[in-house]
């Protein structure tokens, strides 16, 4: 007798696999998180080339510059103007020192010969036993004022002639003369005594 055995069964047949939802999340999230990732290095590249290409773009600007900087500073037609400029303020300024020399020739403005004059004649006319303290000249040398000390009185007329004989002084005479017996610590001094001159132009003898 024959037997026919059944050799079907179902949980021998290949099951499909399905993923499951939570799978399915972490691929997409794994999927938005490089799409993230990858936008977000592009976007810095981007960035980075735009920063190099602004620099780049500053400094051609900036070369560009100092090109025609450069042209300018050695061209011909640039030195020439430099030049006449520089001439024609020379010339301006040689005009007003010209200008100023001239006044001072004139003698508008009063002494143009200094005091050194009347300070050599000062020390040229030095005697022992009298120095000079302090002196004034006002403007031209028209007043002249002199205060010094002596030891002797009567060294003064000396004093008073020898600088008459002074080139700087003449036309000049000391019109006043004032003595008086110093004062230290409150007790007169008798070893000098002060004095203090004073001239004007055309005055009579010296009193």
């Amino acid at each position: 007798m024959s037997q026919q055995i059944n050799l079907f069964n179902p949980i021998f047949l290949k099951q499909k696999k399905y993923f499951s939802a939570v799978t399915m999340l972490q691929a997409l999230g794994l999927i938005v998180l490089g799409s993230l990732l990858f936008y977000g290095y592009a976007w810095y590249q981007v960035r980075e080339l735009a920063r190099q290409t602004t620099e780049m773009t500053k400094r051609y600007e900036s070369e560009q510059k100092r090109l025609v900087n450069y042209a300018n500073e050695f061209s011909p037609q640039r030195a020439q103007q430099e030049l006449n400029a520089e001439l024609s303020s020379l010339e301006a300024q040689a005009q007003v020192q010209e200008a100023i020399l001239q006044t001072l020739k004139s003698g508008a403005i009063g002494n143009t010969q200094g005091y050194s004059e009347y300070l050599i004649a000062f020390a040229r006319q030095s005697l022992r036993g009298l120095w000079l303290t302090g002196f004034n000249i006002n403007g031209d040398g028209a007043q002249i004022s002199l205060q010094g000390a002596v030891t002797n009185p009567q060294l003064l007329p000396t004093y008073i002639q020898r600088m008459g004989r002074e080139a700087v002084m003449r036309g000049k005479t000391f019109e006043s003369l004032q003595m008086k017996q110093p004062l230290v610590d409150g007790k007169a001094v008798t070893s000098y005594v002060e004095f203090s001159l004073h001239s004007v132009v055309g005055a009579g003898t010296a009193k």
